[in-house]
């Protein structure tokens, strides 16, 4: 297995906390991780039926037998275990014990924020950016391609066929992790509601609009994207607030972690057909929004990321906002640089960046580098190259 991008910060937090917590997609390499970061440390999966069932029935004594550092890996299973954690680490806070894996989100983080507070560092480990893409040595240069295959790492270390391997994913997460999420009956139904999903990458989210194409109730919809944001298939991405805030729109926009995943739910199976499908661009702004996203993660930066829109339709794919600066982001899926971008890109700096010093960067689809009046544009290919 390749160096992941988030180890720095993972052998960070065991030397401050005493609990370290990662969260993740489902095969997004955690327990790959863990085990390789902490060799030497005990390994328990609660997906196993016996374990949990001891872990259930007596978690102080299942706790009490780890005394040299313990892997508990999918630790939303046993959602009690960290309120008995808490007592075991207040008598001994030795850093770095004990390691915590799980795949659902706000399961998860509602357990341990209830337990753990202080006591543990939270980090997310995404799939694969394209920095750690490239650790592989067999990947191919085609922005086509690397979209298509998304960044699940057992795509790229077992090559395995990309649409053999979402499609038992998404009939696993569908089958498996659903059920234990949320009261979904109709499984069919709400795989059609994920492919509608899909079909919206990097748009606004209309609930409304999103429960009558799919035929449940906004209530639905709504219980439904929180049940996809928990596992990490999508996130929300809020919109960027200033003092302009009675003109824009506030719904925020649907991005999905992986572009891979996106096309197969598309129907998208070849990077030719990629090249001409309609929803091209809005894939490659995903692609451009959850690499900056992952890198992000993997430095431990959280929060203040942003899109614009306001009323009047002027639009910015991605806001970076921090103490110091505004890094304003737009993503074209062309590969000729898009010099046409740049009337409107310098005056949304002009009016979102009075307060801080702004940089505008246009992410687009060729390979040549250049900055043209201030606005740096740059190829998809060394997106990882620059500091976000």
């Amino acid at each position: 297995m390749i160096k992941r991008d988030l180890e720095n910060q993972v052998i960070k937090a065991a030397g401050q906390f005493p609990v370290v917590t990662m969260t993740g997609p489902r095969q997004s390499g955690k327990s790959t991780l863990c085990k390789m970061l902490f060799p030497n440390y005990s390994y328990v999966n609660l997906e196993a039926p016996d374990i949990r069932r001891i872990a259930t029935e007596d978690p102080r004594g299942f706790l009490k037998q780890f005394k040299d550092g313990v892997i508990l890996d999918e630790i939303q299973r046993c959602p009690q275990l960290p309120s008995y954690l808490q007592v075991i680490v207040d008598e001994n806070p030795a850093k770095g014990k004990w390691i915590l894996t799980g795949s659902q989100n706000l399961t998860l983080l509602e357990s341990i924020s209830q337990s753990l507070a202080g006591r543990t560092a939270v980090l997310h480990l995404l799939p694969l950016t394209y920095n750690e893409i490239q650790r592989f040595g067999h990947y191919d240069y085609d922005i086509n391609k690397i979209i298509l295959t998304g960044g699940y790492p057992a795509i790229w270390d077992r090559k395995i066929p990309v649409a053999d391997w979402q499609s038992a994913y998404v009939a696993t997460y569908i089958e498996r992790d659903i059920r234990s999420i949320s009261k979904i009956t109709d499984l069919a139904v709400f795989q059609r509601f994920v492919e509608l999903c899909a079909g919206r990458t990097g748009q606004l989210l209309n609930l409304s609009q999103l429960g009558v194409d799919a035929g449940v109730s906004q209530p639905t919809a709504k219980s439904w994207i929180n049940v996809l944001e928990t596992s990490f298939i999508i996130f929300r991405l809020p919109p960027f607030f200033t003092n302009l805030r009675k003109r824009i729109v506030k719904m925020p926009k649907l991005v999905f972690f992986d572009s891979g995943l996106v096309c197969w739910l598309l129907g998208i199976h070849t990077a030719e057909q990629l090249k001409i499908h309609p929803l091209r661009g809005a894939i490659f702004e995903t692609w451009v929004i959850s690499e900056i996203l992952k890198q992000r993660a993997n430095k431990g930066i959280k929060g203040g990321v942003f899109f614009y829109r306001d009323r009047h339709g002027k639009e910015i794919d991605l806001l970076l906002e921090s103490e110091e600066n505004l890094i304003i982001a737009e993503a074209k899926a062309g590969q000729t640089i898009p010099v046409d971008a740049l009337g409107k890109s310098l005056k949304l700096v002009n009016e979102l960046s009075k307060n801080k010093p702004a940089k505008t960067i246009i992410i687009y689809g060729g390979e040549m580098l250049n900055t043209i009046k201030d606005v740096l544009f740059l190829p998809w290919n060394k997106i990882s190259e620059q500091s976000w």
